[in-house]
């Protein structure tokens, strides 16, 4: 058996649907081309039948990969996979991923339909989607609580009509280690045509276990790992890419597998889908965590002094933490700017170039140095942003003891500037009270969270919001020198998200019932 293990990452599909996660077509885009870099062998791109959107968006992310094959996801019916193969078609290495539920709790209560109906449509859809393609991946939803026999039998009968990679999903995250090793052992011991196929998993994270399970299965014959940067996902996420990745990497005495994945990459990657996204990486996360190489306790210190690997297991630059030595400021030129944009993966048109230049001198002025954190940034906001209805124009707010807090904003749309005024119990809560007056929202503030990019007293502050308007829920991000404009910057961009949501409904592929 070969020791090859298949990254298949899920970022854009399985991790956008994190509540609020939602990205459009140029942010998916530019996580597409940093997921290549960082040499996962498959993206989904998407769930082209949840949308229009999503549609476009996995055939711009198609168009622009190279080396990795591109899937869209499909459920069993003709017009889902026709969905998935209009998107992808265009790709050079296009996939199919289909699947239905196999557990029974989920035939008899979302399908409605009996086990032999259920590997018949699983093999109509494979047939289906091999008319189009020969990369067909299969996934039996539920896998962890299904029968084992049954499932082999589901999994043969979709070999046999063409699935390439047949994926054995812990929907749910309730496997425990062992018992998923031992599932996956059952499933190629019990498959006659296994041997045909990749054997996948798809791990989720709600007892903690996803990394534990994924690693297990891979151990059990497992070649293809199912993952997410930073580990995002409905509910506790998924399995995270960095750390599968890493474990077989620090590990290889006892894990002793290897992917194409470039670990220098791992970080900036880890940086970018946070951005983005606006989901913020616990400190204490493995591998890509602000803390994960930090050392405070004095005997760590002094160890680490004399050794690194006293209590570092990997080295900082092995996961992309390597720092450039090229200090960028207010007397940067745009070549400058663009090599450093480069070195970080950002390869950026010559519009975009001046356009972000124009940012990094207003930037450069307010800090003495402007560092990659910096840069993120504002590529994530300034470049990254399309089709934005409102923009924040002006900010004006005053606060202090004796003074009711009072903000005047504008707000451009539509080529024309609104002014606003309104009080709130303190500057930011004006602030938010004057945006919500001006877009009409009726959005209820789930959540608000203030951090700053670097250290220092000049370090840039980025907040995020989360909010909901009916079942829409948008994480909206703003970043700026003043706190007050990062903090109605980010609740401009989540009305401008939910917006988007509004115009762009989303279904999960969790939710759906299949009955076709």
């Amino acid at each position: 058996m070969s020791d090859r293990v298949y990254i298949f990452d899920t970022t854009l599909r399985d991790g956008e649907q994190s509540p609020g996660a939602t990205m459009n077509a140029k942010e998916k885009v530019r996580i597409a081309s940093r997921l290549e870099a960082l040499g996962v062998d498959i993206m989904e791109a998407g769930f082209p039948a949840a949308s229009e959107g999503d549609f476009a968006a996995v055939q711009d992310v198609a168009a622009v990969c190279q080396k990795s094959s591109v899937a869209g996801l499909a459920r069993t019916s003709k017009s889902d996979i026709d969905k998935a193969w209009g998107a992808v078609q265009h790709a050079k290495h296009p996939r199919i991923h289909t699947f239905i539920a196999t557990s029974d709790i989920h035939l008899e209560h979302k399908l409605k339909m009996d086990r032999d109906q259920v590997v018949e449509a699983a093999v109509n859809a494979v047939k289906y989607a091999k008319s189009f393609t020969d990369d067909v991946e299969f996934s039996a939803e539920d896998g962890s609580r299904s029968d084992r026999d049954y499932l082999c039998r589901v999994f043969e009968a979709a070999i046999a009509a063409g699935a390439t990679t047949v994926n054995l999903p812990d929907t749910v995250g309730y496997a425990i280690p062992h018992e998923f090793a031992e599932l996956v052992k059952y499933v190629m011991e019990h498959t006659p045509n296994i041997h045909q196929a990749i054997l996948s998993v798809h791990c989720h994270n709600d007892l903690g276990l996803a990394t534990s399970n994924t690693l297990a299965a891979i151990q059990a014959g497992a070649r293809q790992a199912e993952v997410t940067v930073n580990g995002i996902g409905e509910r506790a996420g998924n399995t995270s890419l960095e750390e599968v990745v890493m474990a077989m990497h620090t590990r290889p005495n006892y894990l002793d597998f290897h992917t194409n994945i470039v670990t220098e990459q791992i970080h900036p990657a880890s940086r970018l889908v946070r951005m983005i996204t606006g989901i913020m990486v616990q400190p204490n996360k493995a591998i890509v965590g602000a803390n994960a190489f930090a050392h405070e306790a004095g005997i760590h210190q002094d160890g680490v002094l004399k050794n690194p690997m006293t209590y570092e297991i990997m080295r900082p630059e092995t996961v992309g933490l390597s720092k450039n030595n090229m200090v960028l400021g207010k007397h940067s030129g745009r070549h400058a700017l663009r090599s450093h944009l480069a070195d970080m993966g950002y390869v950026l048109s010559d519009e975009e170039l001046q356009d972000l230049f124009i940012k990094f001198k207003d930037l450069a002025d307010k800090k003495k140095h402007v560092v990659d954190e910096d840069l993120e940034a504002l590529v994530s906001i300034g470049i990254l942003r399309t089709s934005d209805k409102y923009s924040l124009d002006y900010l004006h707010v005053s606060a202090g003891t004796g003074v009711k807090p009072t903000a005047t904003v504008g707000l451009k749309t539509n080529g024309d500037v609104l002014m606003g005024a309104e009080f709130g119990n303190g500057p930011i809560d004006a602030a938010f009270n004057t945006i919500a007056k001006m877009t009409g929202t009726t959005s209820e503030m789930l959540r608000f969270t203030v951090s700053a990019l670097t250290g220092g007293t000049d370090a840039q502050g980025e907040v995020t919001v989360r909010l909901q308007e009916g079942k829409n829920i948008a994480l909206g991000r703003g970043v700026d020198p003043d706190i007050i404009t990062a903090s109605a910057k980010a609740y401009v961009n989540g009305i401008n998200r939910l917006e988007y949501l509004r115009d762009n409904p989303v279904i999960s592929d969790k939710d759906v019932v299949e009955n076709e």
